[in-house]
């Protein structure tokens, strides 16, 4: 076993948020579910990553009971289950350890969001030496208000905004800042489709 699948933050706290109806993949959950089954056929190991925010009484509190993967996606008995508390997965946790200790080397990324806790996974997995996969339709955001918006606004206020950052831009720029430098971008296609047979 050299290769690891890590699964970020695919859980019920980012359903729960009212921009969850302008998610850029609103079956994430079926995707990363096409990964981990081929993740699993092949051996490698599956790694599932959980964000938390004790004492926040916001969706990230695991006191809530939001703190769970979305329905449909759930670990095998060997497989763990870490939870985090910074951005990347990797600073507030034992991966690290827990991949050397597991002889793993290659590292595919996948989750929520884009941009922010995939996106600084793979930027860290990179610099602490794995070779970073990032399955960019595999990932998930939602779209990103200015840095100057007023607080409280609705979603169609956000949206109507032409200052908001929409999805697919978002993750445009991650590609372009990931690619060739931090990861190497795939598809869930390129990863689960069979190698063909040589005769």
């Amino acid at each position: 076993m050299s290769t690891a699948l890590v699964v970020i933050d695919v859980q019920e706290s980012f359903r729960r948020q009212p921009l969850w109806q302008a998610v850029s993949a609103p079956d994430i959950a079926d995707r990363v579910a096409r990964l981990v089954a081929a993740s699993r056929e092949r051996g490698d190991l599956v790694a599932w990553v959980l964000h938390a925010e004790p004492g926040t009484g916001d969706v990230f509190d695991p006191a809530l009971g939001h703190v769970r993967l979305i329905d449909g996606l759930s670990p095998a008995e060997a497989e763990p289950v870490i939870t985090k508390t910074s951005h990347n997965a990797f600073t507030t946790t034992n991966l690290q350890q827990l991949l050397t200790a597991h002889g793993i080397r290659d590292l595919a990324v996948c989750g929520i969001r884009t941009e922010q806790c995939c996106e600084t996974t793979a930027r860290l997995a990179c610099d602490l030496g794995f070779d970073v996969t990032f399955v960019i339709d595999a990932t998930a955001t939602t779209p990103r208000e200015h840095r100057d918006a007023p607080p409280g606004r609705s979603v169609a206020e956000i949206l109507a905004d032409p200052r908001t950052l929409p999805t697919d831009a978002i993750i445009e720029r991650t590609e372009y800042a990931l690619a060739g430098r931090f990861a190497t971008i795939r598809t869930v296609a390129d990863l689960t489709t069979p190698e063909p047979t040589r005769s």
